[in-house]
């Protein structure tokens, strides 16, 4: 996931770029808002975004990307008003965050825009093809087969290969999966998120379905 952060503070957006980039998201910044449009493309998914930048007001810079596109905006500023609010949420805004605020929150913010605004794709699109069709993974139908043939997986299982069909070709971070999987930040979960990699290579045979990126956590082979 692409994050485009609108923040003139380069203290501020150097910590938060750190903090996203340990929790597997890219981003690039914009320190105002004309580069904020010229930096506003069709892959970014989240918008953060300050009020007070020095050649825009943040609401009319707001409008103007909602103008252009329905990516999801967060709000993010130390304007605490409700009427600020009010018009930030009238503007576009899918959230608004006050500062200071705690990262985890914000994080957790930003996934619950994403999942609002991923559009529902048809059942065609939601099929995944891996080693040239021989491993097939149909998110519809919650169904994995090899060559033809259904693999057995459990709930937590079928979640944790969806979580990485929906980054292919990413390899995504061990405390996202849990976030996404069990809903929880707590890394007790690591040793259990192990175990079930573990039963899914098992279970789909020799092709090694899940790939460990060493340092940071598992993509899918030939994604």
């Amino acid at each position: 996931m692409r994050i485009l952060i609108v923040e003139d503070d380069e203290r501020v957006a150097a910590a938060l770029e750190a903090f996203l980039a340990r929790s597997g998201y890219a981003t690039v910044r914009a320190p105002d808002g004309a580069a904020a449009l010229d930096l506003l493309g069709v892959d970014t998914e989240v918008v953060l975004l300050d009020l007070g930048l020095p050649d825009v007001d943040g609401i009319d810079l707001c409008r103007r990307i909602r103008g252009r596109s329905d990516v999801p905006i967060v709000i993010v500023t130390a304007r605490n008003q409700v009427t600020e609010r009010i018009k930030g949420l009238r503007a576009g805004a899918d959230d608004f965050v006050v500062k200071p605020y705690d990262v985890h929150e914000l994080l957790a913010r930003i996934e619950a825009v994403t999942r609002r605004s991923r559009p529902m794709r048809a059942e065609s699109e939601a099929r995944v093809l891996l080693d040239g069709g021989e491993v097939q993974i149909d998110l519809v139908a919650r169904q994995v087969t090899v060559d033809g043939g259904p693999v057995d997986l459990t709930r937590k299982e079928f979640d944790i290969v969806a979580v990485l069909a929906r980054y292919p070709g990413v390899a995504v971070p061990k405390e996202r999966l849990i976030r996404e999987v069990w809903n929880t930040d707590w890394r007790g979960f690591g040793h259990s998120l192990e175990v079930h990699v573990g039963a899914i290579r098992r279970k789909t045979g020799d092709r090694r379905l899940i790939e460990t990126v060493r340092g940071v956590g598992y993509r899918l082979a030939g994604s």
